[in-house]
């Protein structure tokens, strides 16, 4: 028996043969039997620009919300988890803290998971602790709720002040990575002990292929933390910019796509012919002055891998204190060049991508694009001692530079459901300072010995907390509000991208619902809840049946209806119409509303048509309310006589009293 799963789920993990697996599936009460799988890591200015300030950021910034994260543990001394000015810890909280592990009033718990791993790979070397030795757990849970530090910078860059965006909530942390890699079992236990301890928010980093959602760990835990009041944050993956590739897909878990900010960083290269290139790269290093020889990975390297600087291609004689010239191709081309000794590096990408990520490496380095690589390879194979030097990186900042989906950010729609739109919003999650472990090789690279407090990184895996963060504010203006009304909140009030930026051109299967705005979601007006019933409905109506729900649900009496609905029957704050077989339409879908605002408000409703020949009913077009809670239901009705094939649709309903937007997405598409 690896893990027994009892407080507030009942199952195991244990080694099982083939045999065994299957015998058990077959038994009266289990829901599912799955291998566990290894998940992965989806790897402070952004606040201000979601205009989330000192001056707006909630009841007491977070209050008492208990944000439990799921990653690679914590570096407990840094400076972004004091708890000066905090109170005692609230006593309802029940958690542990690992006794390697300082915990304080702002750092709660701390608890580590490790035995699916090793089951996996082997025992762990040295001691098994929570805290972070990688550097990602640290950076994520300082991004959802890190006390303030001033004068935060990446190697004098980026400088200001570092902070959460609930930095009055109280972290609680589990470790269920190692490395890069998370076993399903060892996320299991923590979802056992996190709901036990009294979390009111998980922030869960990580990820892998979307599965049937009884067979999927976050999924199962998702459900678990739902019906205890818990909403879980999820990363939508980093496999962007193809199509079908976001993952954490369940309607129950709230998927977060990365964003930019407004904030760019540049490296320019100087060539010794007087030429200069602009490139971006976050680059920490001192170049002061200096001038290197600039060589071609291609010339001074093994095989047809040399150009790309492949791991172990490049000759450390001809390439010492140089700068290297490599195509875009190999992940890690700086590695090679800090391993062969080389000065610095030059990396052309294969592509004309125009890329608003600026990425560390563990040499002096900046990424420019093929036509000026062009430039730069033409002067270094035509002159005889060709020479270039780094400018110091440039930090831009400024509304000019708008917001666009990161390249990277895994875009919709979802494999298992199409029906329910994924990803759910958007956050930033490009180039973010946050806290550091200082054991964490800053640019990713072992070799790299550079220690830093602070690091600036991408992925949706920094996205993630940014929405946990939000979560946690707006839950602390309104404890009382269910999982499902704290993600409404959330999705209503999203600023919409501009979607005629080509980052942005898949709309609502790249951004969900747009861009989080953490202040409007305090006071959204209206709110579309969804109860434990109303999921386990929806279970239903995907096939399910009533046996497996009932293993999932709390409530003891739970029956299918003998008329399935439609899988968009569930009141969510989106609709999606996917993989139409027929190129016309004619639905009518219900939707149902919580006043959240004042008691007395008439709301009306606007529409924007998806385009495509989809016309959008909203009946009745008036909603009037005459008490805080009180319940309206609505119809929307799509459509359309002729669907054009290869085009997503995009289109919204909104209901307005003055004061409110309360806007939601419609995406249409017919299946190719």
């Amino acid at each position: 028996m690896v893990y027994s799963y009892s407080e507030n789920f009942s199952g195991f993990a244990a080694t099982l043969t083939a045999r065994d697996a299957a015998t058990l599936s077959r038994l009266s009460g289990v829901l599912s039997v799955f291998p566990s799988r290894m998940r992965h890591l989806h790897t402070t200015r952004s606040w201000e620009f979601l205009g989330v300030t000192t001056q707006n950021n909630g009841s007491s910034s977070g209050g008492d919300v208990v944000i439990g994260v799921f990653d690679t543990g914590v570096w407990p001394e840094s400076e972004s988890f004091n708890d000066h000015s905090f109170g005692p810890v609230p006593s309802r909280w029940k958690g542990d803290c690992a006794a390697s592990i300082r915990c304080n009033r702002k750092l709660i718990g701390a608890r580590f998971y490790s035995k699916g791993y090793e089951k996996e790979y082997g025992p762990l070397a040295g001691k098994k602790t929570p805290r972070d030795t990688h550097g990602h757990g640290t950076h994520t849970a300082s991004i959802a709720a890190g006390s303030p530090v001033e004068g935060a910078n990446f190697f004098g860059l980026a400088k200001g002040v570092a902070r959460g965006g609930a930095p009055g909530a109280r972290l609680a942390i589990y470790k269920v990575c190692w490395g890069m890699e998370c076993s399903d079992a060892d996320v299991l236990a923590a979802f056992d002990d996190a709901l036990s301890d009294g979390v009111d928010v998980l922030s869960i980093s990580l990820g892998q292929e979307p599965m049937d959602y009884f067979k999927d760990a976050v999924a199962i835990g998702g459900f678990h933390a739902m019906q205890k009041g818990v909403l879980t944050v999820v990363s939508a993956g980093n496999e962007g910019p193809s199509l079908h590739a976001a993952k954490n897909i369940a309607p129950w878990l709230f998927t977060v796509a990365a964003s930019t900010i407004d904030r760019k960083f540049t490296t320019q290269i100087l060539l010794g012919n007087g030429s200069s290139y602009k490139g971006t790269s976050i680059n920490g290093f001192a170049t002061r002055d200096s001038w290197h020889s600039l060589v071609f990975a291609g010339s001074v390297g093994d095989g047809p891998k040399s150009k790309f600087c492949g791991k172990g291609t490049l000759h450390s004689a001809k390439i010492k204190d140089k700068i290297v010239v490599c195509y875009g191709d190999d992940y890690r081309p700086d590695e090679s060049v800090l391993l062969a000794g080389g000065g610095g590096l030059i990396y052309v990408l294969a592509e004309e991508v125009d890329t608003k990520e600026a990425f560390s490496f563990s040499v002096p380095a900046t990424v420019v694009n093929k036509g000026d690589g062009k430039q730069v390879l033409a002067y270094t194979n035509s002159t005889r001692n060709p020479i270039a030097r780094f400018l110091p990186t440039i930090v831009r900042t400024g509304e000019e530079i708008k917001a666009t989906v990161a390249l990277f950010s895994s875009r919709g729609p979802n494999l298992i459901t199409p029906d329910i739109l994924k990803p759910d919003i958007v956050a930033p999650g490009v180039d973010i300072l946050a806290a550091w472990s200082p054991r964490g090789p800053v640019a990713g690279v072992k070799e790299d010995k550079r220690v830093a407090n602070f690091n600036i990184i991408s992925g949706t895996s920094m996205a993630c907390p940014h929405v946990s963060g939000a979560v946690s504010l707006v839950k602390s203006f309104h404890p009382e509000w269910s999982p499902a009304a704290l993600k409404s909140a959330l999705m209503t009030t999203a600023t919409v991208l501009d979607q005629k930026h080509k980052f942005n051109r898949h709309g609502a299967l790249a951004y969900g619902s747009g861009q989080i705005n953490p202040v409007a979601a305090t006071d959204p007006g209206l709110i579309y809840d969804i109860s434990a019933r109303d999921y386990a409905n929806f279970l239903c109506n995907i096939n399910y049946n009533a046996t497996q729900i009932h293993v999932m649900l709390a409530m003891t009496k739970f029956r299918c209806s003998k008329s399935q609905a439609p899988v968009n029957s569930l009141n969510y704050p989106s609709i999606a119409l996917g993989d139409l077989e027929l190129g016309h339409l004619n639905v009518s879908i219900t939707r149902r509303v919580t006043n959240v605002g004042s008691p007395n408000a008439t709301y009306h409703a606007a529409v924007k048509h998806p385009g495509g020949r989809v016309r959008v009913t909203v009946t009745p077009r008036t909603l009037r309310f005459s008490s805080t809670g009180q319940r309206k239901s609505f119809r929307v009705e799509l459509f359309a006589t002729r669907i054009p094939r290869d085009k997503f649709l995009e289109g919204s309903w909104e209901w307005r009293d003055g004061k409110h937007i309360v806007r939601s997405p419609i995406l249409v598409w017919r299946k190719h």
